[in-house]
């Protein structure tokens, strides 16, 4: 299923002002699952940085919601975003410049071709090694562009159904995930582990996110919605009444999620330590 233009869709909704964005932001922080676990890991982060200046990369930067919040936790600190994608390079730019944020500014970059050597105190990666081929590539540039002490925090789809591929399909030959962007179905964790000590990462700590009440939560929220606006733009029109109905219930399994420690989840969080 094709999903960057949904997204594409969705962003010129919500682009209408700043407000509009803004909101689009919240929203998203507190549907999408995935960034609960990335505000959980950064907010432990913060207290062993508390008070000092940083610089900040959010590799992969798609909408800039993650930098927003980078924006807020850390008001201090110096946030480059980068992306393969013109037209959300210039948008984010154009955002950001518009609300005053000096100290934010994005780039187009491909993240096998990074240059970036002990630049940034934190690289964040979200949702977007499950779309690049050469991974060991950009994990060794991930490292190289890490201060020595820096944090790498990834989140990425597990190969426990992590693309919504399961077992029975697995076993299928050319079987795709539910996103057709995705060139792997995900990572294991000791695959994962493995590539991020080989790119020179000396500590690691990888866990897994989307459990059991984060499987429901994201099929909810996420895979329902977009299969009803893959059928029919109408949908947008239903989709506010929708999320009315399970808004409160995706609440209560996110919480349940980043609360619980799951021996099997279809995502990953990675934590790697230069």
């Amino acid at each position: 299923m094709q999903y960057d233009p949904i997204k594409r869709n969705l962003g010129n909704v919500f682009n209408r002002s700043l407000l509009l964005r803004k909101l689009f932001y919240r929203l998203l922080d507190l549907l999408l699952l995935r960034t609960w676990h990335i505000k959980k890991q950064l907010k432990a982060w913060k207290k062993t940085n508390s008070g000092n200046l940083v610089s900040l990369l959010d590799a992969g930067s798609g909408f800039g919601q993650y930098v927003f919040y980078l924006l807020r936790k850390f008001p201090d600190s110096t946030i480059l975003g980068v992306d393969v994608k013109k037209e959300q390079i210039e948008d984010c730019n154009d955002f950001y410049g518009r609300i005053g944020a000096a100290n934010v500014r994005f780039e187009m970059a491909d993240l096998t071709e990074l240059t970036f050597e002990s630049d940034f105190d934190l690289v964040l990666c979200v949702d977007v090694m499950e779309h690049i081929e050469p991974d060991r590539l950009v994990l060794s540039n991930f490292y190289k562009a890490l201060k020595t002490g820096g944090m790498l925090l990834i989140s990425t789809p597990s190969d426990q159904g992590g693309s919504d591929v399961h077992e029975h399909d697995q076993a299928q030959e050319g079987a795709v995930g539910f996103i057709d962007e995705h060139v792997r179905d995900g990572y294991a964790i000791n695959d994962l582990d493995e590539k991020l000590r080989t790119a020179g990462f000396s500590k690691t700590h990888i866990y897994y996110q989307y459990g059991r009440p984060g499987k429901i939560s994201w099929k909810l929220s996420m895979k329902y919605p977009i299969q009803m606006l893959n059928a029919s733009k109408l949908f947008f029109i239903l989709l506010p009444f929708y999320y009315v109905i399970v808004f409160p219930l995706c609440l209560i399994l996110n919480i349940l999620d980043t609360s619980m420690h799951h021996r099997t989840g279809t995502g990953l969080i990675a934590r790697a330590w230069k």
